[in-house]
């Protein structure tokens, strides 16, 4: 089955007003190449502002709260997130599992509250050097996509993201055949956990380290569909290259 690429920006703890020449600049590049899919997923305080310069290009949150509303100080609901202008939320984040302590089960309530909010999630998974180093590391992933898969997962609103948590920010990247693994590892799960068909639509993104060089290396291996990107999506100067390699796919 031929999966649309779909390229998404995390911009983390990085992103002033002063930074909307480089959304619209990015917008620019993502109109340029039509048959990619892009979005960005900025700071909460900069979704409404963003989403006002990127044209039709998405606006994402970085996280959601499980909860509707409540005594949950300094968090955001789903609700939130759509009302500022968000079309869509990662969840699970390795940097969320490692800072804030979340659980499988966190990440589960969060994708759902996502989705009863019309936003599309990318769900994270991703395994510890030390885990890799010890064999374990399709054992841990593929757990962590049974306890993180929300109810009623589909391709249309759902992607996973692997991102092997050595890997991002380090310059270190996994070889084209781990990654390859990998994603065929989270495939046969997804096929375990949705069947077939569903299995089959799903888009597996990997993140991990990329930019422009490694782009059209990670996104040619076999059932990579996309790119979660950190630093590089910080400007359309880094951030262009990704989407330009994935349209030439």
């Amino acid at each position: 089955m031929m999966r649309r690429k779909l390229v998404a920006g995390n911009w983390k703890m990085h992103g002033l007003k002063a930074a909307l020449p480089e959304v619209a600049a990015i917008a620019r590049a993502a109109a340029a190449n039509p048959g990619v899919d892009v979005a960005l997923c900025v700071p909460a305080t900069l979704i409404a502002s963003a989403a006002g310069v990127a044209g039709g290009m998405p606006v994402g949150g970085q996280d959601c709260h499980a909860a509707e509303q409540g005594a949950h100080t300094g968090c955001i609901s789903a609700a939130m997130l759509a009302e500022a202008g968000a079309a869509l939320t990662i969840v699970g984040h390795s940097e969320r599992r490692a800072d804030q302590g979340e659980t499988d089960a966190d990440v589960k309530g969060k994708a759902e509250a996502a989705h009863r909010h019309g936003l599309r999630a990318i769900l994270c998974v991703g395994e510890m050097l030390d885990q890799r180093d010890a064999g374990q590391a399709e054992a841990v992933v593929t757990a962590q996509l049974a306890g993180s898969l929300p109810e009623g997962a589909a391709a249309e609103w759902l992607a996973i993201a692997y991102e092997p948590v050595w890997a991002i920010g380090t310059g270190r990247t996994p070889t084209a055949a781990d990654v390859a693994a990998m994603h065929g590892a989270i495939r046969a799960k997804l096929g375990e956990l949705l069947g077939a068909e569903a299995a089959a639509a799903m888009r597996v993104l990997y993140g991990g380290s990329v930019n422009g060089a490694n782009a059209a290396a990670l996104l040619g291996c076999a059932d990579v569909d996309g790119a979660l990107v950190g630093g590089a999506s910080l400007t359309a100067e880094k951030f262009g290259p990704i989407v330009e390699a994935a349209a030439g796919l």
